[in-house]
């Protein structure tokens, strides 16, 4: 049996999440509002804001699967961990309500936020609604802390619980993005077009480092632009590189794009992690006012701001062809307004 991509990946458990391919849109709203006609640059989004599970968003890939193999090995409760607005919480949530399984989240404040809302709207809302149990830690009492207690407790009940770390980010969470990079380039097939460099927010690495394995594993590595939101340009390089090989060791591949095609920009984050920008808010009012299409601050908002930064100014060369990933996280939007 020949071994292609699709092949490869379906040797791993996965549950369906997702509803097919998410969509790619031409914004020819935001192109005319940054004058790309004259320059021929189109612009493109890819929707993975728009699955109907849990309000949709990256993680869903990631969690396609993590969850398979929680499944796999027998597990009944779910534990992952994140910020107090995170949205890889809110979708671990979606799912295991879903699949049926209990969701246990470990949530600590990473945002310098005394904002009312952003302690009690937005994602903590949606946690409520799809029954996750929620627990918060902090430099008392920790994540790791409360998560080792909460799994020994489990385990003395009579349960099987597995953890999920932090945004789903580790290889075997990757193998969503290795996924997403086929549909990508299955999609410019159809579309008849192929783009110049992809767009994307990196967090805690794990959408870009998939994207990287992808591209690499079809034999055609690309230019994916990401935009680090959480770490330093050091930490984000060595977290993705260790990502990217450990995602294609984990595909039986060797790693062969050397560290320096690994491309990303920290020059949108801002004072720190989570905290707002005067560029975020322009170029989320800005696609908001040329698409009706909505992001959220912490994650495309900047990566989005990047890209425009990069039309704007002639990094990206006339006669270019980019795609955004839009990842989701629009009900931080809630939990943010009265910054917005």
């Amino acid at each position: 049996m020949q071994h292609t991509p699709t092949t490869i990946l379906s040797a791993f458990p996965k549950v369906s999440l997702l509803e097919g391919a998410t969509p790619i849109q031409r914004l020819y709203g935001l192109e005319r509002a940054l004058d790309c006609t004259g320059r021929q640059i189109e612009v493109y989004i890819k929707h993975d804001d728009a699955a109907r599970l849990g309000q949709g968003g990256n993680k869903l890939r990631k969690l396609e699967y993590l969850l398979g193999d929680a499944l796999a090995q027998g597990a009944d409760v779910i534990i992952t961990t994140g910020g107090i607005q995170s949205n890889h919480a809110r979708l671990t949530a979606a799912a295991c309500a879903r699949l049926g399984l209990r969701c246990e989240l470990v949530l600590a404040s990473a945002v310098d936020n005394s904002e009312y809302d952003y302690h009690h709207n937005g994602n903590l809302v949606l946690n409520d609604l799809f029954g996750a149990h929620l627990h918060h830690a902090n430099s008392q009492m920790p994540a790791d802390k409360v998560i080792e207690q909460l799994q020994q407790r489990l385990q003395a009940e009579g349960h099987h619980p597995y953890f999920i770390p932090t945004g789903g980010s580790v290889a075997l969470g990757c193998l969503g993005y290795v996924e997403a990079a086929l549909e990508i380039a299955a999609q410019e097939q159809e579309m008849g077009v192929t783009f110049d460099a992809i767009h994307v927010a990196n967090g805690s690495s794990g959408t870009h480092a998939g994207l990287l394995a992808g591209f690499e594993l079809l034999g055609r590595p690309r230019h994916v632009q990401a935009h680090s939101v959480l770490h330093t340009l050091q930490a984000t390089t060595e977290t993705t590189q260790t990502l990217r090989q450990q995602t294609l060791h984990l595909l039986g591949q060797a790693a062969t794009t050397p560290v320096m095609a690994i491309h990303i920009n920290p020059a949108q984050m801002g004072s720190a992690y989570g905290m707002v920008t005067a560029e975020m808010k322009r170029c989320l009012r800005l696609l908001a006012q040329t698409e009706g299409l909505l992001i959220d601050p912490v994650y495309s908002g900047k990566a989005f701001a990047g890209m425009v930064h990069d039309i704007e100014t002639g990094v990206l060369a006339p006669n270019s062809r980019v795609l955004f990933v839009m990842t989701g996280g629009t009900p931080a939007l809630y939990a943010y307004h009265n910054l917005l």
